[in-house]
């Protein structure tokens, strides 16, 4: 039996989330199994749904969820993974898996994503990440990504009665908005994510890794075709050529003024609605669109993966809620009252109905993440794509800017 103490907040979480489950060894044969959590990735409601029916499925099993903060997870996840006493599961961002497998502490999951998980159906924005040197050591469990919040109102008096489905169709419909008085899109300079997208859409990357080391990338001729393409379209409106989308907050400006469409997750149209209650009735939702009709535009996709300590004291149980977690029923439960984007494209049916969450659904088939570098947060501690993406938007040549950025990006990826 495992040993644990927990801080008084934590623990507030773990008893409401066992209930009446037994403590370890109080009946001679309950195992506790401890699985970490983030704050705000699954309600109350849901962890209770889940513990009471796995707990009945497995009554020698004593589920203790304890919820952990975001701020300062890093470290905190480290030392559990260093220590001997780690959870039996953890959830954690898509993007932070190749920090924890660098350091070898982290349980191949391969065997069992392959046999049971269907992995080939798995949105790739979670599962490449998850996946180092060819290990799967994140299980996907929740996607979230940007969409294109737009005003229905505003489009249909622009003469746009469908959302665009091409890149094309999209600058020509921003336009005629424009044309109407309103500002077609409100798009910051800075706004990387967004980027990120269109240079994958165009066949570049922000890094690839050669020869054993990460080098930037966004210095060839496909990235520079998704840089072109997002100053074409920053064009169309107002945003700053200096700033990101936090900067002012794209909500505020959305909400105070008569702009026509911004590109975010679909949770910030709660901030939109709270600050101006008379456009709830009007805001729509659709999958940033792609170089033509047959696909959706890439897309970041952010989210959470489970991972495994490969010194968990009840490893083969942690495995177990894992696959639970990951699973059909509780993706299906997870999707609907979260309303995130299911880990699998062949459960984006459940989320019909859905305006937003289908959306993203839609863009998340083609979602993508960060450089799978354990030092890429590195680069995004001091982002160089930032300063690059104003240098190009105030006039300077694209080339030496990407030049100047790749070779910052390189440096920041070497560790």
């Amino acid at each position: 039996m495992k040993k644990r103490t927990l801080g008084p907040a934590a623990l507030v979480s773990a008893l409401a989330l066992t209930g009446c489950g037994l403590v370890p060894g109080q009946d001679g044969g309950s195992r506790t199994v401890t699985v970490w959590l983030m704050k705000g990735s699954a309600s109350d409601e849901f962890l209770q749904r889940f513990t009471t029916a796995y707990e009945r499925e497995h009554p020698d099993v004593r589920l203790e969820i304890v919820i952990q903060e975001w701020t300062g997870i890093g470290k905190k996840v480290t030392a559990a993974l260093a220590g001997d006493d780690a959870p039996d599961a953890i959830e954690v961002g898509n993007t932070q898996v190749a920090r924890y497998a660098g350091s070898e502490r982290l349980y191949d999951l391969t065997l069992e994503s392959v046999r049971d998980l269907g992995r080939e159906e798995w949105l790739p924005g979670l599962a490449e990440p998850g996946s180092i040197d060819g290990s799967q050591y994140g299980i996907p469990w929740y996607a979230a990504n940007r969409v294109v919040v737009y005003r229905k109102d505003l489009f249909r008096q622009a003469g746009v009665e469908e959302p665009p489905k091409t890149r094309e169709q999209w600058l020509e419909d921003t336009e005629k908005v424009n044309g109407t008085g309103a500002q077609g899109i409100y798009l910051a300079g800075q706004d990387w994510y967004t980027l990120a997208g269109f240079v994958w859409d165009e066949g570049g990357e922000l890094a690839v890794e050669k020869d054993g080391a990460w080098v930037g990338a966004l210095d060839s001729p496909a990235a520079l075709r998704g840089m072109d393409f997002y100053r074409t379209l920053q064009s169309l409106g107002s945003g700053p050529v200096d700033a990101d989308e936090e900067n002012p907050p794209q909500a505020e400006v959305f909400a105070r003024g008569r702009v026509a469409q911004i590109i975010a997750t679909p949770g910030v149209a709660a901030a939109i609605e709270e600050r101006n209650p008379s456009l709830a009735a009007r805001l729509g939702f659709f999958p940033v669109p792609g170089r033509t009709a047959k696909e959706p535009g890439a897309v970041f996709t952010g989210g959470s993966v489970l991972v495994v300590p490969v010194n968990a004291g009840e490893r083969a149980a942690g495995i177990d809620v894992v696959k639970a977690l990951a699973g059909e029923k509780w993706q299906t439960d997870l999707a609907r009252t979260m309303h995130y984007v299911p880990n699998k494209t062949s459960l984006a049916s459940v989320v019909e109905g859905q305006e937003a969450t289908a959306a993203m659904a839609a863009g998340a088939a083609r979602g993508r993440a960060t450089p799978n570098s354990p030092h890429w947060a590195d680069v995004e501690a001091d982002n160089p794509i930032k300063p690059y993406m104003t240098a190009v938007l105030q006039g300077r040549d694209p080339r030496a800017a990407a030049r100047a950025a790749s070779a910052r990006i390189t440096d920041a990826l070497a560790g």
